[in-house]
This record gives structure tokens, sequence and C-alpha cells, in this order.
């Protein structure tokens, strides 16, 4: 008891104290992202919500990228200002441009590379090395690429957001999110997970560590199965532009190539006319394969449609974003099912 109240106990102490199967999740994502300290969260939202909390303060100032996960921008207006905490939106393809947004008391950066449905990416280097010069945390929603194909802090990032929900758990039945962060910030990391009392479920942790042993091989096969319907839509008579960053009509595609090793199964479309809702619905319902949802990163492809609301131009202004998320499934069949789909809007 005297080395638990004096915190030298390394086991769990208490009900909320990270219990083994936690504690190995944890380890094993440290490991995969070449980090200090991991801590698991129970969703890719409380993820990004704990980090801007563990690391900001009243006063501070916090620079969002206009295309980061629309819930976590969600959070920023909502309950950071409640604390007199500010946030001012970029533009979500930003680079060393973003010094002009900067002020004496910004104090966080939070980047997502790709960015959620319109998957612009940022200058990461670019804008750590500005930062690192101003003594500013970067953090970054590495959930697209996973550590597999970005190392966030490689390039400089100081804390790497995963939404373990998704390509890490793999198979659609878990809500989990993970922080790592590196030596300068795994104190401060370490410290607000011990004092707000956070865990997470031991089943859903077993089920992510099940999932991490598949991680690579499933990714690989997202990424082919993706990169071969991207293509084949290239083309199509109603399509007007494919947004996936391996591609290289993509306008950040030189900095995915610098940057990454390898993609993901998630991208989007544009049509070259805006459709009612009738006829949008009538594409939907005709799909067999592919399920009507916001998540992605499983096994079953799914989709979603709508404009996107942005605070800073975009290229996709007023468009219907069709964003797809490619299972592992027969791309084939799901190149079928889209052409059934498609055949609705004539």
């Amino acid at each position: 008891m005297c080395k638990a109240g004096r915190g030298e106990l390394k086991g769990p102490v208490y009900g909320t104290d990270r219990f083994p199967v936690q504690r190995s999740l944890e380890e094993a994502l440290q490991k995969l992202e070449n980090g200090a300290a991991c801590r698991v969260f129970p969703s890719g939202l409380s993820a990004i919500q704990n980090t801007l909390l563990a690391f900001c303060q009243s006063g501070d100032h916090v620079l969002v990228v206009d295309n980061a996960y629309h819930p976590g921008i969600s959070f920023c207006q909502k309950i950071l200002a409640k604390f007199n905490i500010e946030t001012t939106f970029i533009p979500p393809a930003i680079g060393a441009e973003i010094e002009s947004y900067i002020r004496d008391n910004t104090r966080l950066i939070l980047l997502e590379s790709p960015g959620s449905n319109t998957f612009e990416i940022q200058d990461i280097p670019a804008i750590t090395a500005i930062a690192k010069q101003k003594n500013i945390i970067t953090a970054l929603d590495n959930t697209w690429a996973t550590p597999l194909y970005l190392k966030p802090f490689d390039l400089g990032i100081d804390v790497s957001i995963q939404s373990v929900s998704k390509y890490i758990a793999g198979y659609s039945d878990v809500l989990l999110g993970a922080v790592t962060v590196n030596d300068k910030y795994a104190k401060t990391l370490i410290n607000y997970y011990r004092r707000m009392e956070m865990y997470t479920p031991d089943s859903d942790c077993y089920l992510a560590l099940r999932g991490m042993n598949t991680l690579s091989t499933r990714l690989k096969q997202h990424e082919q199965s993706a990169l071969t319907i991207a293509t084949a839509l290239i083309n199509h008579t109603k399509i007007d532009t494919v947004i996936h960053p391996a591609l290289p009509n993509h306008p950040q595609h030189s900095l995915f190539l610098r940057d990454f090793s390898g993609s993901s199964g998630l991208f989007a479309f544009t049509f070259k006319q805006e459709y009612s809702q009738e006829k949008l619905g009538a594409f939907i319902d005709k799909l067999e394969l592919f399920g009507l949802g916001y998540s992605w990163g499983g096994y079953k492809s799914l989709l979603t449609a709508g404009k996107q609301q942005r605070k800073t131009p975009s290229l996709y202004s007023e468009k219907t974003i069709i964003r797809l998320n490619i299972g592992l499934e027969d791309p084939q069949d799901l190149m079928d099912d889209l052409e059934r789909g498609l055949a609705q809007l004539s």
C-alpha cells in the first residue's frame, strides 16, 4: 500500500487504473507508433477531445485544419470556447504559410492528413518546423494512414491520434481511440490520464489487440482494392473528380509520395452535375454491397453522401461528396455494385 500511495507500484492499484489487457494494447500501439507513451480512450473522438484538454488551458489559442473530423471541430466550438480557449480554423492544404495564423498565445495545432471527406494533405514537416521554433504542440489525426503508412514522429509531430475503431481494430465491433506522444509530452499525458481516471473496457482492448495481428494484411487489401476501384471510376461518364491522395490528379499528390508509404481504403468522388435528393436516394438504394454508414476501416464497404460545410475556401464547395470505404469484398463485385447504382442517375 505504501508503494501504491507513492505511485511506485507498476501494476494496477485501482479499478480504473489500466488493467493488464489495456496496458498490453497501449504498449503495442506505442511500439507501432515508435512513441514514448500511449493511452487509450473510449473512442476516437474522445482521443481528440482529451488531447485538447490535456495540453491546453484557459487563454490559449488553437489552430485546427478545416478538414478535421467534424465532431472534433464541434468540440472546439462548443466546449473549448466555454473554457476561454479560442480556435481558428485554417486551410486544409496548409504548409509553411501557417505562420501567418500563429499568435503569441497559440498553444496547439491539430492536423488531419488526409482530412475527413475531402482528403487534403498538409505539408507536415513545414508546419512542425515552424511549431518547434515557437514551442507549439503539433497533434495529428493519423487514422487514415495508420502508423504503418505514415510515421508522424519522424515528421516532427508531438502527438499522434488514432481512431482504433477503424483500421487497427478492423472488424467494426469496437469503439476505441488512442493518443501516443513523444518524450517531451509523455509526462503530461500520463499525469492527465491518471487524474481523469480514464479507462477502457478490457474486452474492447482485447478485440483491438486481435485486430492488430492482421492489420498489415488487411490494410494491403484495402489499399489495392481502393486503388483498383478509384482508377476505374476516373473515366466514368457521370463522375467529375475522384479524390484519392495516391492518384496523380490529387492536388497534394507530391506530398503524399514524399511522406506516405501507402494508402488505405477510404476515398471520395464528385459528380459532373448535382442530382436531387431523390436521384441520390435511388443511387444509394440500388447498392447491395455498400452499406450506408459514417464509420470506415472495417471489412464491410460503406458509403456516405453529402455537401461539406467549410470555413475556408474549398475546391469542393457546393458539391456532393460521395465517400467510399472500400472493405474486404471482391473489388470487381464492388465495382459492379457501383455501376448498378450509378445507372440510376441516368
